[in-house]
């Protein structure tokens, strides 16, 4: 879901400097991936059974185990954060800092650098600790910047929803159609959610943290920008607007 012109560009011109806060965290988990045994670029961890366990071991420390976080174990209350800068793969990295960098410029123009960082890292923090309460006693270990991101979406569809936002659609063969971002954003969720009832709590895509950073997220925007500050947020979007 990309809308290069209306997005990226027309938070440009609204932020100095560019979306700094956007950009660093992208540059933070691309710069953290490449260095971890998780990337299979370092020589350092190995190859085989050894870099196997070096990527366990970095999931370990560093992402979030639901049993220790809620077992109260000290070390285990910093994992929310930490869990936002690792990720599981390639396709898991850029997938996510795709994400990012499409909506992100122009929430951090709306909410300000510093209110954008602590928004995300916030919410990120709240999504995957909602996600290690359901699932209680889970040992499968949770990691990725996507409950953050989903939250980011959320306060993208309060303030923004009549943005246009070019999607792909696989069964439309990825034809790329225009549609307002309250329409993409209202599927993408919809999807997640319908997910995150059939998934449990093993290996593979924690739904459920989508869910969680996406509702926060909208609540947060709707209690804050309510009123006015969207309607001025909505114009400043039409105006970055291109056409095609």
């Amino acid at each position: 879901m990309i809308d290069w012109r209306g997005g990226v560009l027309g938070a440009w011109r609204g932020v100095r400097g560019g979306p700094t806060v956007t950009y660093g965290l992208i540059a933070a988990c691309c710069l953290l991936f490449v260095s971890s045994p998780v990337a299979g670029l370092s020589p350092a961890y190995g190859t085989g059974d050894g870099l196997l366990g070096a990527q366990g071991a970095y999931f370990r420390r560093w992402g979030v185990v639901p049993a220790e976080l809620t077992g109260g174990d000290p070390h285990a209350l910093l994992t929310p954060l930490t869990a936002l800068f690792v990720h599981g793969s390639w396709l898991h990295l850029l997938g996510n800092m795709l994400f990012l960098y499409v909506f992100g410029a122009m929430a951090e123009e709306r909410m300000g650098p510093v209110g954008f960082c602590l928004f995300y890292l916030g919410t990120g923090y709240v999504a995957l600790c909602g996600y290690a309460v359901v699932h209680a006693d889970s040992e499968q270990t949770l990691v990725g910047a996507s409950g953050a991101i989903s939250a980011v979406l959320g306060a993208f569809l309060f303030l923004f929803p009549r943005s246009r936002v070019t999607s792909l659609f696989p069964f439309l063969f990825f034809l790329p159609l225009r549609f307002p971002a309250w329409i993409v954003l209202i599927f993408w969720f919809t999807l997640q959610w319908l997910a995150a009832r059939a998934a449990g709590a093993g290996p593979g895509v924690a739904y459920l943290a989508h869910v969680v950073g996406f509702s926060v997220g909208f609540l947060y925007a709707w209690g804050r920008f309510r009123g006015g500050d969207r309607v001025k947020a909505q114009a400043a979007a039409t105006e970055g607007e291109s056409q095609p």
